[in-house]
């Protein structure tokens, strides 16, 4: 099995997209920015079999979007124990946006089976009745202009509101916003694909669609995705285009947010009949730009 991977490691070193290395010097640098090479023999050093599988994995998943165009700049599959501290950071504090019920403790996010878990519960704690899980990006990545991408099941339930979002890196400045996806746990078949921004005259300005779904959110992942240009934006479900506007595209870096609000004045408080906890289960998040765009 090793012999095998290590074969197909220096048979994918020879080319990069089909074109052969013809520069012995520029094959060298190119080996020396590898992992796990031995600097002064320019060999692989050695590796366990599940370290070589997941580096090319990860090889596959850059070439795979490579043939449609797109650069693999920023991912996460969620593939360790823990969640990694270097592109994530928690929330730990009671939400006060749109009247939440919720306290965001880093204890409700979880990484685990190959998945990232947002877990909401119904307990008491810091004088709210319930808890739940957020992450983002803010001090690790923003990017501005490309595809945001994420696989996922979703809660479910009377009062609970998971949503994938996008926000500009300044402090204490919501808008404008890009949502991904919102769902409104009482109508699991529902996305909603929105954006807000606040226009020349200080007005918050929203554009949105929605879109039923034949199987339930929480019943198997599916795939959310928005590609964001200058123009435009548009967002896809399964690889299928369901929106588009052009009424608004923001100008700025922006970072990534995951969450489950538990409550508030859209989804409403929970029902004494709503199960808990509820589990946001993430698979991947990734971000792509396309080949060539230098933006």
């Amino acid at each position: 099995m090793k012999t095998g991977l290590l074969l197909i490691f220096f048979l994918w070193l020879t080319t990069i997209d089909g074109q052969a290395f013809n520069d012995t010097n520029e094959r060298d640098r190119t080996l020396m920015s590898l992992p796990h090479m031995n600097k002064s023999t320019k060999e692989p050093a050695s590796l366990e079999a599940p370290e070589e599988v997941a580096f090319l994995k990860h090889q596959e998943l850059v070439n795979s979007y490579k043939k449609d165009g797109w650069d693999l700049i920023w991912n996460d599959e969620f593939q360790t124990n823990e969640l990694n501290e270097q592109k994530w950071s928690t929330e730990n504090w009671a939400s006060e946006k749109n009247q939440e019920l919720h306290y965001y403790r880093p204890e409700n996010v979880e990484v685990k089976d190959d998945h990232l878990q947002l877990i909401s519960k119904k307990e008491n704690y810091q004088g709210r009745k319930y808890t739940s899980g957020a992450v983002h990006t803010r001090d690790t990545f923003t990017f501005q202009y490309g595809r945001a991408e994420i696989r996922a099941k979703l809660p479910q339930g009377q009062g609970i509101f998971p949503a994938f979002w996008m926000m500009p890196d300044i402090e204490n400045v919501w808008l404008p916003e890009i949502d991904i996806l919102e769902m409104l746990g009482h109508e699991p078949q529902k996305i909603w694909m929105v954006q807000h921004w606040i226009d020349k005259n200080g007005k918050i300005n929203t554009d949105s669609s929605h879109v039923t779904l034949e199987n339930s959110t929480g019943d198997r992942h599916h795939t959310y995705a928005v590609e964001w240009s200058p123009e435009k934006i548009a967002w896809f479900i399964d690889g299928e285009k369901r929106f588009e506007s052009d009424a608004y595209s923001p100008d700025m870096p922006m970072y990534l947010y995951l969450n489950t609000a538990v409550g508030g004045e859209w989804p409403g408080s929970p029902y004494a009949s709503t199960v808990f906890p509820q589990t946001f289960e993430i698979d991947y998040v990734r971000v792509l730009q396309r080949i060539g765009d230098d933006r």
